[in-house]
C-alpha cells in the first residue's frame, strides 16, 4: 500500500483539518465532537445535517455550504458516525426552524441517528428523518434490511438544501427530500476493490478480465462477476437495470449522475457517460442535466455509479439554484 497518511488510526481527523485548511471560507471543523460546520452559520432556515462513514468523499463532507448541508458528522472509514457526533452537529445546525437527518439506508446509521434523536427528544429541537434508499442491486422487501443508500444521497442534499436556503419550511423541505428519494435510482460497477488505511491491502481481488455488477461503497464485492466489457456495454448493464425500476415516464426529462468511486479517472468517466448518455436517448428520455466526477466514493476504488432522477420544474429549478460547498460550486 502507498498512501499519504501519517497515523492510520488519524486519517479522519488529518483530512478534515487539512479541509479546514484549504477551505476557511467554507468550512469549519470542530476537533472535539469531530463534526464539520459551514463556516459562517445560516440563521432562521431549515438545518441539514448528514453523516456517514469516512471514505466515501466528497460525500458528506465535500457538500457542507451554502444551499447545502449545514453540518456533517464523519464517522470512521466505513463506519457510522457516533450518537455523540450526530448530537453535536444537529445542536451546532439547528437556527430555529427545525433539522432534517439525511440519512443513508444502512443498519448503523439508522440507528445511530435514531438513538440520537431519541436522546434530544426533550431539546426542543424538532428534527425529521429522511432515508435515502436508492440502490437497485438489492430487493426491496422484507428478507433484508432495505435498499442502500448510495447515489441518491447528493440529490437529496443538493435539491433539500436549495429548499432550505429559499426558505422553505421543514415540513416542505421533507417532502422534497422523499420526492427525490422516490424519484431515484442508482446501480454501479466495480472494477478493483479498495485498500483500507487499516489493513494496508486491498479488500477482495477480482482478475484483470472480470467486474463486479451491484456494489456498494464500503468496498465489498458486488451482487454478479461478470466478463469485463466494453464501456458501451457497461452503459447498458448501468442504465438498463436503473431505467427498468425507476420507470421514468416515456420522454422524461432525466438527472444522471455518474460517480467515479475513487480511483477511475475524470477521462473514463466522462467516457462513460457519453455512451450512458446515448443509450438514454435511444430508450426514449431526455438527460437535461448531468453530474460527473469522483463524487461518492470508495476510497480507492475503480469503478462507476450511475444515479439517475426523473425531474419536474420544480426540482430541476432546485438543482440549479445556487451552492458553494467544496465539491459543487454554481451559480454564485
Amino acid at each position: 500500500m502507498k498512501k499519504f497518511i501519517n497515523d492510520p488510526r488519524d486519517v479522519v481527523t488529518d483530512y478534515l483539518t487539512g479541509l479546514e485548511a484549504a477551505h476557511p471560507g467554507v468550512v469549519r471543523f470542530d476537533r472535539d465532537s469531530r463534526i464539520l460546520l459551514r463556516a459562517q452559520p445560516a440563521r432562521g432556515k431549515v438545518a441539514l445535517v448528514a453523516g456517514g462513514g469516512s471514505g466515501c468523499e466528497p460525500l458528506h463532507t465535500g457538500f457542507v455550504g451554502r444551499g447545502m448541508l449545514d453540518a456533517v458528522c464523519p464517522g470512521a472509514i466505513f463506519t457510522s458516525p457516533v450518537p455523540r457526533q450526530i448530537i453535536a452537529a444537529t445542536r451546532a445546525a439547528d437556527a430555529g426552524a427545525g433539522v432534517v437527518h439525511i440519512v443513508k439506508n444502512f443498519t448503523g446509521e439508522v440507528m445511530n441517528f435514531g438513538i440520537a434523536q431519541e436522546i434530544m427528544a426533550f431539546d426542543g429541537i424538532r428534527a425529521e428523518t429522511v432515508l435515502v434508499n436508492d440502490d437497485v442491486t438489492v430487493p426491496d422487501d422484507d428478507d433484508s434490511a432495505g435498499r442502500r443508500g448510495l447515489g441518491a444521497t447528493v440529490l437529496v442534499e443538493k435539491i433539500a438544501g436549495a429548499a432550505a436556503e429559499r426558505g422553505d419550511d421543514l415540513a416542505r423541505v421533507v417532502a422534497i427530500a422523499r420526492q427525490v428519494v422516490a424519484r431515484a435510482r442508482t446501480f454501479s460497477v466495480g472494477l478493483t476493490s479498495c485498500t483500507t488505511p487499516e489493513r494496508g491491502r486491498p479488500t477482495y481481488v477480482m482478475a484483470a478480465d472480470e467486474m463486479d455488477l451491484g456494489i456498494g461503497i464500503s468496498g465489498s464485492p458486488g451482487r454478479d462477476r461478470v466478463p469485463l466489457a466494453p464501456a458501451r456495454d457497461v452503459a447498458r448493464m448501468l442504465a438498463d437495470p436503473v431505467l427498468d425500476d425507476l420507470r421514468p415516464a416515456p420522454g422524461a426529462q432525466l438527472l444522471v449522475m455518474l460517480s467515479g468511486l475513487g480511483g477511475t479517472p475524470e477521462s473514463e468517466l466522462y467516457l462513460l457517460y457519453g455512451d450512458v448518455a446515448s443509450h438514454l436517448r435511444d430508450r426514449g428520455f431526455d438527460p437535461v442535466r448531468a453530474l460527473v466526477g469522483n463524487l461518492v466514493t470508495s476510497l480507492d476504488q475503480q469503478g462507476a455509479a450511475l444515479t439517475i432522477l426523473a425531474l419536474d420544474d420544480e426540482l430541476t429549478a432546485l438543482w440549479d439554484a445556487p451552492v458553494h460547498t467544496q465539491a459543487l460550486r454554481w451559480g454564485m
